[in-house]
């Protein structure tokens, strides 16, 4: 199989430093403090939270919005300066950070913009953008909306103010979407039947101590790329993005 063209994701710096930039982690705490941190075992979130890079806040800070309109309704007390420093900008309980970084993608290439995936924070949430960063000479802004107003949010040193990751700009217009029957598919709908009837009769015997699905503790068939017959192809257990690198 002929080795895929890279992708091109430039960073420009611009009249300071650079943003922090760095891998998504595919970790959570939420998830490491699950009972026997089980939420790990979700392949589809593990995969999602490394999907991407994260833009770094270096700023410490409390936020709150007394529910008004204006720009001015949402209060920032900085206890650590850094950037990039949230301001009241747009008003309407928003608050955002400009992200002092150029970035540069291929030819009909945007960027996903928005919050870590999988990572909620209480009081507010992330607003979620796609920009053409193939043509584009702006910047753009990294917003999150309070989702309740006289609740102070805080940030800390170090945590992600922003998530990216390049996708093609026409992939939604070349997705052709069918609603179809199972029944059509013969071969599919007996694997999901077998599968369905494996997962009632695993999840039974979770609840019966000493039993096969009770020692096992969760079925691995979609973690290893294998179910009911069906093997993936191309199937990832991990994703790692590369850092960006001075060029």
């Amino acid at each position: 199989m002929a080795e895929e063209a890279p992708i091109r994701l430039v960073a420009h710096r611009l009249d300071g430093p650079a943003p922090v930039l760095r891998p998504a982690p595919s970790r959570r705490a939420w998830m490491d403090a699950s009972p026997q941190g089980f939420a790990h075992r979700c392949l589809p979130l593990t995969i999602a939270n490394a999907h991407g890079w994260e833009v770094v806040g270096e700023c410490g800070f409390e936020a709150w919005w007394n529910g008004g309109d204006a720009p001015g309704d949402v209060t920032v007390r900085v206890d650590r300066p850094g950037r990039p420093e949230p301001v009241g900008h747009f008003g309407a309980g928003v608050l955002t950070f400009h992200i002092d970084a150029l970035f540069r993608t291929d030819p009909g290439i945007s960027l996903w913009v928005s919050g870590p995936p999988n990572a909620p924070k209480d009081g507010i949430a992330p607003l979620t953008g796609i920009v053409e960063t193939d043509w584009s000479p702006a910047t753009f802004t990294m917003n999150w909306r309070f989702t309740r107003a006289r609740h102070p949010v805080r940030f800390a040193p170090g945590e992600p103010i922003a998530f990216l990751f390049p996708i093609p700009r026409n992939l939604i217009g070349r997705v052709r979407p069918e609603m179809r029957g199972i029944g059509e598919d013969p071969a599919l709908e007996a694997a999901y039947r077998s599968w369905s009837a494996g997962r009632s009769a695993f999840n039974a015997g979770l609840k019966e101590p000493g039993s096969e699905a009770w020692s096992q503790g969760w079925q691995r068939g979609y973690h290893r790329g294998r179910m009911q017959g069906a093997s993936a192809e191309g199937h990832l257990t991990r994703v790692a993005a590369r850092p960006f690198e001075e060029g």
